[in-house]
């Protein structure tokens, strides 16, 4: 079996592979402050919770956004499996062709996602991904990676909302019931659930125009994705396991 973490700047998604079928999935927060024995020691808990033993697990795969954690959770996972992980990274073969200025700039969640998206999915595609930021990748018709858009996530904004404001209060992330917020909570309720899956519509619609065609493939992705996409006009397919289906994908590639 296949041990597949996708780490987060907000959550670590952890994915237990045996060939093709994703047996189990958790989610843990992302502590940068964890050592490596900390981070085995989570990482046994989850296995203990779905009464799976680590010891099946013969390889790791990594995909890291956080820079600070990555040498700790590879040595973590090491621990569990017994062999050294693949951390994707510069080198790491893909077979994706990343047309920005600066391939080595593209983070690892984006590039897992967009292997997999490549992999399952009509072209040309965009792939929303909503966690801690908003981002909305565009693949070409030939799957080659053209490049992204980047905003603050909802979280993030709800967060500044509450902080930056006198009256306004911290707020449950979910839908109201009308855009026309009639109080406080249902207003900004409103404006970030319903007002950022219009952002995305938006989006797709300038990204198409660039694009010169119609995406055959909308799908979204990332911890919000759901409550978010079920609130865009276009139509967009939910895979909540996009990023570990790319990194089980990576894996294979590199063995």
């Amino acid at each position: 079996m296949l041990l597949a973490i996708d780490a987060g700047n907000t959550n670590l998604t952890l994915g237990v592979f045996q060939q093709d079928a994703l047996l189990l999935r958790a989610r843990l927060a992302t502590d940068r402050a964890l050592t490596p024995d900390q981070l085995a020691m989570q990482l046994m808990d989850v296995f203990r919770l779905y009464r799976a033993d680590p010891a099946d697990c013969g390889d790791a795969v990594i995909g890291c956004v956080v820079s600070e954690l990555t040498g700790a959770l590879a040595e973590a996972a090491q621990k569990l499996t017994g062999k050294a992980p693949l951390v994707l990274a510069p080198g790491v073969k893909t077979r994706l062709n990343i047309r920005i200025d600066n391939p080595a700039q593209l983070g690892a969640d984006l590039i897992a996602a967009a292997v997999a998206a490549k992999a399952l999915y009509p072209l040309p595609c965009l792939v929303a991904d909503l966690g801690t930021a908003t981002k909305l990748s565009a693949l070409g018709a030939d799957g080659s990676f053209l490049g992204c858009s980047i905003s603050a996530g909802v979280g993030i904004s709800l967060e500044a909302l509450a902080a930056r404001t006198s009256q306004l209060p911290r707020i449950a992330l979910r839908a109201p019931a009308r855009c026309i917020g009639t109080n406080s909570v249902e207003s900004m309720q409103s404006g970030t659930v319903v007002g950022t899956a219009c952002m995305i519509d938006g989006m797709i619609a300038r990204m198409e125009q660039e694009l010169g065609q119609p995406a055959a493939t909308v799908v979204a992705t990332g911890g919000l994705s759901r409550e978010i996409a079920a609130h865009c006009r276009r139509e967009i397919i939910h895979n909540e396991d996009l990023a570990l289906l790319g990194l089980r994908e990576i894996y294979a590639m590199n063995n």
